[in-house]
């Protein structure tokens, strides 16, 4: 009897830290305080998160960009504490940097094709953050 109540009790911790292993992978989705919407396609990216409720902290994304310049959609509604964008090209160069707070369609400076890296800093941040990041194309 205690063979068969020692191998339920293995076989639970095994589908336990199966599924703890899937769920805590090292994707920024699973931060505390927020659950964003990512789609991170070559040329196309984009950002959702809806009710952020004073979170502090900074996310980091790669993403693949075959142009030299981006497009950058901002509509988001911050409703408290700050939101930063910036993008930092394939050679390590900022071209673009802004408060998510000011809604509108900007161009980046231009910079180097190839992985660039999306940084979001949240600091105290309140609110509904939506963002793209296209490819500019001339």
């Amino acid at each position: 009897m205690r063979k068969h109540t020692f191998i339920r009790t293995v076989m639970t911790g095994l589908m336990l830290a199966a599924a703890l292993s899937v769920a805590c992978g090292d994707d920024p989705a699973g931060v505390p305080g927020i659950q964003p919407e990512i789609v991170n396609n070559v040329d196309n990216f984009q950002f959702q998160v809806t009710a952020v409720n004073n979170y502090t902290g900074s996310l980091d994304y790669t993403w693949s960009n075959t142009g030299v310049s981006a497009n950058v959609d901002q509509s988001c509604s911050v409703s408290g504490g700050t939101v930063m964008l910036a993008l930092i090209d394939d050679a390590g160069q900022t071209v673009y940097t802004k408060n998510l707070s000011e809604g509108g369609s900007f161009a980046s400076s231009t910079g180097t094709t190839g992985t660039w890296r999306i940084h979001v800093t949240m600091m105290q941040a309140s609110g509904n953050l939506n963002f793209r990041v296209d490819k500019r194309t001339p």
